[in-house]
């Protein structure tokens, strides 16, 4: 495990919460276009989602997407309120959210291969 680590094959130990028995029962998908892609800009955007800690995963895309943001909240007015606090920090063209209906498949294992 240890050379894992200095390689860092290994990057984090965490251990893995249930997300429901916190109450954070509403997982939000939510689209973000801007028109902005200076350097400038993305530091501040970035900074401002790091710091909301509803955003568990934060993507830059290709295609009618620029960004995507997975969050989990409590419920409907949780959202809200980080969507409020996001637009109140960053200048943004479009944002659609999409919510979740049923979790199906969710894993943090990745699809290593078998070494024989």
């Amino acid at each position: 495990m240890k050379r894992l680590e200095e390689e860092r094959v290994i990057t984090k130990r965490v251990t893995l919460l249930n997300p429901e028995r916190l109450g954070l029962e509403l997982i939000v998908f939510v689209s973000i276009k801007t028109s902005e892609h200076s350097e400038e800009w993305l530091s501040n955007f970035a900074k401002v989602v790091h710091d909301m800690p509803e955003v568990v995963e934060f993507y830059r895309m290709t295609g009618e997407v620029d960004y995507l943001l997975k969050l989990k909240v409590e419920n409907m007015a949780a959202y809200d309120r980080a969507y409020k606090r996001l637009i109140s920090q960053v200048r943004i063209t479009d944002v659609s959210s999409a919510f979740a209906m049923e979790e199906i498949k969710h894993t943090t294992s990745l699809p290593l291969k078998v070494i024989n």
